[in-house]
Parts: C-alpha cells; sequence; structure tokens
C-alpha cells in the first residue's frame, strides 16, 4: 500500500495552494501563502520560485504599479532563504538555497507579504479583484483555495470566481461564508497556466479611497520614468541651449568680398584648418597643400605623383618664418633621404602627418576657433545622470531594452548623417540659415528612427513593450540631443570670422569665370606665376580643378596655344604628357589619396563568439506563477 502511495506522488505538483487574505479599511492586503509541493528532485531541487506582478493597467489604459513587501518567508516551519529578481512587469522570488538539496518527498512553503492598490473604485461600489494562484505555474496544482477576511462591518454585496486558463470563465469551485470571513475552494486540479480568480462586491465606502496626495504619489510612481527621461530631455535641451546661448553662437559674419589672395597671408594648410575649423580628410589636403606651396616657393621638388610622391630639398635656404606645419615638414627631408610616400614608408607618413598636425593646431588652437568642449562634457554627464536614473528608479523591463538600444544607436548613425548634410549648406549662407539646417538635418534622424521604432514596437512587441514607446522616444531625444549640440557647441572667435570671410572671398575668386574675374577692379592678370601662387590655397579649399581649368583656358589663349607647350613647371619633376594643368587639376585627390592609401591599416582583433543557435537570457514567464528550481 506504502509503495503504491508512493508511486501516484511520483509526479513534481502543488498538492495545494492556500491563500489567507485580511483586506483592511485602508485597502491594503495582508497576504499568507501556503505552497504544499511534492519534490522528486528534477525541476525542485533546492526550492520553488514564486512570480508576482506588480503593474496593472488601470481603467484609464495606464500601466500602474502596485505596493508589494515581502515580510517572511518559511519553508516546512522553519526561516528558509530567498533573494528576489527582477522580471518583465514583476518580481521573481526564489525561496531555498544553492547549496541545499531538498529532499525528495512532501514540503511547505509559507510566504507573507503585504501589497496595496488592489482594490477598484467604481462609483457605486467597490471591488476586490484578486488572481489567487495566477495562471504561470508551471506545475498542476491538485487544490487551490482562498480565504478572505474583510474588515469588521463590511459585509459583501456579491461574490463571484474563474477558473482555468487565462481568459478563460470556468466555475469550477465553491464559496462558503462565516462571518466576515468568505472561503473559495476548487472542485477540481488546476493543469499548468490555470488559475483561480475571486471577485468580491463591496458596498461603495466600505473601503477608504486613497487620497488626492496619495494619487498623485501614485501617479508620481507610477511615470517616474516618464518624468525622469522627457524631464531629463527637457533640461539636457535647456542646458544645451543657454550653453550656445553663451559661447556656441557664430559671431556675425562681414561683407565677403572675392579677393587674390589669403588673409594675413596665412598658409595654405593653415587656410584648410581655419575653413574646416580643424582639418579635412584626417589633415593630408592640409599636407599636400603645404608640400605644393613648398615646391611653388622653391624649397622642395615633388616628384613622380603617379604611383608614389617623393618630396626633396632644394639647396634653397629655409625661410626664417616658417609656420610650425610648414616647419615640421621641412624638418623630415634631408638631402639624402627624401620623403618618399608609399606603403613601404607608410608608417614613417604617418609619423610626419601626426608631427604636421601637431605642430599647426599647437601653434593655434583655440585662436580662430573654440570647440567649447567642456560644455558638450556637461551636457553628456547630465544625460548619463537622466538615463541611469531611468535605469535605477523607473521600471523599463528587459524586453524593453532592445526597442530603445537599437534605435539610439540607429539615431546616432542617421544623425550623423543628416547633421553632416546640413553642415554642407553652411558656406555662403547666414548665420540662421546655417543653425536651421544643422538642427533640422538633425532632427530628420530622431524622427525617422523614432517612426520605426515605433511601428517595430506596434508590430513585434507585446502589449507591455510597445507602452515604452514614449520613454523611447524621450531617451532616443537625448541621444540626439547631444549629438546635434556636438556640431552646433563650437563657434569661430572673432579673428577666426574674420578669417573666414576672407577665405571664403579667395574661394570664390578661384572659382569665378575668367570673364568675371576679369571685370573685378584691381584683380591681377592671369600668368603662370599667379596660377602657381594661388594653387596650393585652390588645393586647400578643395576648389583645384577650376583654378586649373582656367589656367588651362588661358595657357591655350595666349599666343594662339604656343604657351601650352612653353609651360614646364620647374618644381615638378615627372611625367604630364604636355598638359600640366589637367593633370595638376586632380591634385589634391591624387596626393591626399595616395597618402592615406599608404598608412598601415590598424591591426584588427577577432572576438570569440559562437556559431549556430546559442543560449540566450531574458526568459522566464511574466505574470503571476512560479517553478522549481
Amino acid at each position: 500500500m506504502a509503495v503504491f502511495g508512493r508511486a501516484a506522488l511520483a509526479e513534481e505538483v502543488i498538492t495545494s495552494f492556500h491563500q489567507d487574505i485580511v483586506l483592511d479599511q485602508d485597502g491594503s492586503m495582508a497576504v499568507t501563502e501556503t505552497i504544499k509541493v511534492n519534490s522528486e528532485g528534477r525541476d525542485i531541487r533546492h526550492g520553488i520560485f514564486r512570480d508576482f506582478p506588480l503593474t496593472f493597467v488601470d481603467s484609464a489604459g495606464r500601466t500602474a504599479t502596485v505596493d508589494f513587501k515581502l515580510q517572511s518567508i518559511e519553508r516546512d516551519g522553519a526561516a528558509d532563504q530567498w533573494r528576489t529578481e527582477r522580471i518583465s512587469g514583476g518580481t521573481r522570488i526564489y525561496i531555498g538555497s544553492a547549496d541545499v538539496l531538498l529532499n525528495p518527498g512532501p514540503h511547505v512553503f509559507q510566504l507573507t507579504y503585504r501589497t496595496d492598490r488592489q482594490i477598484r473604485y467604481f462609483s457605486d461600489y467597490d471591488e476586490l479583484y484578486w488572481n489567487v494562484t495566477g495562471n504561470g505555474w508551471l506545475f498542476r496544482i491538485l487544490d487551490a483555495s482562498a480565504t478572505v477576511t474583510l474588515p469588521s462591518g463590511v459585509k459583501q454585496e456579491g461574490i463571484a470566481y474563474s477558473t482555468g486558463p487565462l481568459g478563460a470563465k470556468g466555475r469550477d469551485a465553491r464559496v462558503t461564508e462565516t462571518g466576515s470571513a468568505i472561503a473559495f475552494e476548487t472542485t477540481r486540479p488546476l493543469g499548468q497556466g490555470e488559475g483561480l480568480t475571486i471577485n468580491v462586491k463591496l458596498p461603495k465606502g466600505a473601503i477608504a479611497p486613497p487620497s488626492a496626495a496619495q494619487e498623485k504619489l501614485w501617479f508620481f510612481r507610477d511615470n517616474l520614468d516618464l518624468i525622469i527621461a522627457f524631464g531629463g530631455l527637457v533640461l539636457v535641451l535647456a542646458y544645451y541651449a543657454r550653453a550656445w546661448f553663451a559661447v556656441g553662437r557664430d559671431p556675425a559674419r562681414g561683407v565677403m568680398v572675392p579677393r587674390w589672395d589669403a588673409p594675413d597671408g596665412i598658409s595654405p594648410a593653415l587656410v584648410n584648418y581655419i575653413d574646416n575649423r580643424g582639418f579635412s580628410g584626417a589633415g593630408w589636403t592640409a599636407l599636400s597643400a603645404t608640400a605644393l606651396d613648398l615646391a611653388v616657393k622653391g624649397y622642395v621638388v615633388l616628384k613622380d605623383l603617379e604611383q608614389k610622391i617623393v618630396i626633396s630639398p632644394t639647396k634653397k635656404a629655409p625661410f626664417a618664418k616658417f609656420e610650425g606645419g610648414e616647419k615640421a615638414l621641412m624638418e623630415s627631408l634631408s638631402p639624402y633621404a627624401p620623403l618618399i610616400i608609399d606603403k613601404a614608408n607608410g608608417e614613417k607618413v604617418q609619423k610626419v602627418g601626426q608631427k604636421f598636425r601637431s605642430a599647426i593646431e599647437s601653434e593655434h588652437r583655440g585662436e580662430y576657433y573654440k570647440s567649447n568642449a567642456l560644455y558638450t562634457v556637461g551636457g553628456v554627464l547630465l544625460s548619463v545622470a537622466f538615463l541611469a536614473a531611468i535605469v535605477i528608479f523607473g521600471r523599463l523591463h528587459e524586453n524593453a531594452l532592445p526597442l530603445i538600444i537599437v534605435p539610439a544607436f540607429l539615431s546616432i548613425f542617421f544623425t550623423v548623417i543628416a547633421v553632416s548634410l546640413g553642415k554642407g549648406f553652411r558656406r555662403n549662407a547666414s548665420i540662421a540659415s546655417r543653425i536651421l539646417a544643422v538642427v533640422v538635418f538633425g532632427f530628420i534622424g530622431f524622427v525617422a528612427v523614432s517612426i520605426v521604432a515605433g511601428v517595430v514596437a506596434a508590430m513585434a512587441s507585446s502589449t507591455e513593450t510597445s507602452a515604452e514607446l514614449p520613454l523611447m522616444v524621450a531617451i532616443i531625444g537625448i541621444f540626439v540631443t547631444n549629438l546635434v549640440f556636438f556640431f552646433l557647441m563650437g563657434a569661430p572667435t572673432a579673428i577666426g570670422t574674420r578669417m573666414m570671410d576672407g577665405i571664403d572671398g579667395l574661394r570664390q575668386y578661384l572659382t569665378l569665370a575668367e570673364k568675371d574675374r576679369m571685370n573685378m577692379q584691381g584683380a591681377p592678370s592671369m600668368s603662370p606665376q599667379h596660377f602657381e601662387t594661388l594653387l596650393p590655397y585652390a588645393v586647400a579649399l578643395g576648389v583645384e580643378k577650376p583654378w586649373s581649368r582656367t589656367f588651362e583656358t588661358w595657357l591655350a589663349a595666349a599666343a594662339a596655344g604656343a604657351a601650352v607647350g612653353a609651360y614646364a613647371p620647374g618644381w615638378y619633376i615627372g611625367a604630364y604628357n604636355g598638359n600640366f594643368s589637367d593633370r595638376i587639376g586632380g591634385f589634391s585627390s591624387s596626393m591626399a589619396s595616395t597618402i592615406a592609401s599608404t598608412i598601415p591599416a590598424p591591426v584588427s582583433s577577432s572576438s570569440s563568439g559562437f556559431s549556430g543557435g546559442g543560449s540566450s537570457s531574458g526568459g522566464g514567464g511574466g505574470g503571476g506563477g512560479g517553478g522549481g528550481w
């Protein structure tokens, strides 16, 4: 007979699930939950876990948070170890110790906790709507029951219950009432995913409704992450706006007048540095322009320009007023070891480029342009603080994280592209139009990604995750705000603005049609010397092609074309098939790309990973229920 009884209990099962619920006058509840199980050492090895939902959807369709405080846990009549883990929409309570294995057979687990905000308030009655067992248990429940004790003097006005899987309306239970206690008990075992839910209708006013202050507190708590996120977005925007008005606005630009020399006689490299508010093309364009300028002035000779570039010094004495970048390049040359730019010398070229850029930046840092980096750092730190507060104090669950992290990185990518397009409109435009272009194009990435993310959230996620869409938009907004103002915060100094006006005038002169240039009063006539003098500046500004075409047109017209074959620059050694003006038209792109192609690629490090289908965390059911571990 004992053998037969043991075989009948071979299944891991909840033999009894009982709750004692004491409802207080203020609407809070004290719950003692007694769960009797049979363990066979398969799923129930150390103990059980219990999932308890901490959120619900109120009558307005908003997600709200209940109060839940675990007071004690016992196993077989003695206090037991436990720990909690955050899960989607609630908390998971693990009962037992990883160092202790349960003996096979029956065990009794008892949880005591208090919870609030479980009463529903209607116009003419109140209601306790309570899911006793939850519908997420991984074991069968042979018997489920609950006893609700109402406050003194309160009589129920109606009782209802339901059994079965989620959404079912089974009536497999019975109710008995003794004084202020109402007892519910199932009349059949509950399968996996089935549960017992009870309803008790109460007279209006029997349970004290929440005060206005309590409702405000609940609203604040329910929407804390949204308040932090949107409050953070507003404060980050306000911070950057104030900082931009204080230091980030560009000074008013002067009247741009075409000119045929560099403002204050600055070098081509410095023209490139000021015009781009830093170097363009990693500084190789400025280095190319400097090498060409030194060649035109007779300090170096350029050779080849086809497969490689050879820069050799001449015997001309160094000019005493070399700028930092010119000096750095000249110091890398010697009569016996010219600078050869090809793949074999890539590391040396890289060091020369670093020395060249550092010399110019250290000599002119902050003189023409201020990045205002400390203000940007302050905005980033403020943003990080708000994002950390959302994670720490909000109720963002793990299923929503990909719908925030992925769009956030997409927003960074698209915003950088959009802002770059906006910056492309900055030349020959007013301050207001340049700022508007950067802002408008910047938020194109934000709006586009937010819309796509919203559609994905609506189509591919649960209702709970879709509810995180406003939070996701606010977080992406914080990311995008930092990106946009990263581009906007820097501003030229007063002298930098004056230089930019002069540089814009030089650019216009270099790109004017010949007939327009000839109509300019005082403009020098075209000649090989005039062409060569301004060619390094055309390279620095990226307009060497139109400037070379102008010179080619002049050569063709001069002496009925006889001068074409006569032009041979002494600072270049190499083949050019009698049409050097066309060859030099691509100087900037060819030389800069040749230099860049010689730089060794960074060593890539392979990261380990798993091929095929690997395991991933984040599983587990939501809502009430439990299982063994």
